[in-house]
């Protein structure tokens, strides 16, 4: 591992690093697998009303993301930069390496038919459907959907148990950083919020960019931010010596 600390990286990435570079329409889904050592970077444009994710083990589906688990190892349901994205079987599959926006949400699930057909007058995309368009190229459907992250989303629990969306958390130029530490199926859905009180259906557009990014270094913020996380590393770690 290198020893120059990543926490302290610059946001500029040096173009010949960079393998994929692409913009997501609004109402649009994007799925690829980000190798383990590289870095997916997801920007938001123009002040996004949200991003969906899911997130799988590439090599072995049935392995996913568990927003439970994520929230109760780091005793946080707000995720911010320093933090990770836990499987179902206790290994790290991104690591949050940078993030300028500080809101995402990992409580409220995802659009529908009925949470669109409420909202809007027309027939829009919604997250639930991107998730099995993508899902089906990849020989996989409904069975594989589980509870999603959110992205740039800003929610807050009430004291009643009710959820409530703010607007205008993020903002054009916001983006996050999250390294693949196995090798991740990473799909987007670039809806708005299920919780979005906006009529209008509106989506911007992100841009997504794959890239090399540096070697962990032996202090960095993910690999030694708890007991539990340098537990989660090594057992992540173990599927590739």
């Amino acid at each position: 591992m290198s020893t120059a600390p990543t926490t302290e990286h610059s946001l500029e990435i040096d173009p010949a690093l960079i393998i994929w570079d692409e913009i997501v329409p609004g109402g649009a889904y994007w799925s690829r697998v980000i190798q383990r050592g590289t870095t997916l970077r997801i920007i938001d444009l123009e002040g996004s009303r949200g991003v969906s994710m899911l997130c799988y083990n590439a090599d072995n589906v049935v392995e996913r993301y568990n927003a439970a688990d994520t929230a109760k190892i780091q005793f946080n349901a707000f995720l911010k930069k320093g933090m990770v994205l836990y499987s179902d079987m206790g290994r790290v599959l991104f690591s949050l390496t940078e993030d300028t926006s500080g809101h995402h949400d990992t409580l409220s699930g995802c659009s529908n038919v009925a949470t669109n057909a409420a909202k809007y007058s027309d027939d829009n995309r919604n997250s639930r459907d991107n998730f099995l368009l993508a899902l089906t190229k990849r020989n996989m459907g409904k069975k594989d959907i589980m509870p999603n992250l959110n992205l740039f989303s800003q929610v807050v629990v009430e004291p009643d148990g009710s959820m409530t969306w703010i607007d205008g958390a993020s903002k054009a130029e916001d983006l996050i950083d999250l390294r693949a530490e196995m090798n991740v199926l990473a799909i987007l859905s670039n809806c708005p919020h299920v919780l979005d009180p906006i009529s209008t259906y509106d989506p911007k557009p992100i841009r997504v960019v794959v890239w090399r990014s540096p070697d962990p270094s032996v202090n960095d913020l993910c690999r030694t931010a708890s007991p539990e996380a340098i537990r989660g590393f090594q057992n992540t770690d173990a599927l590739f010596i």
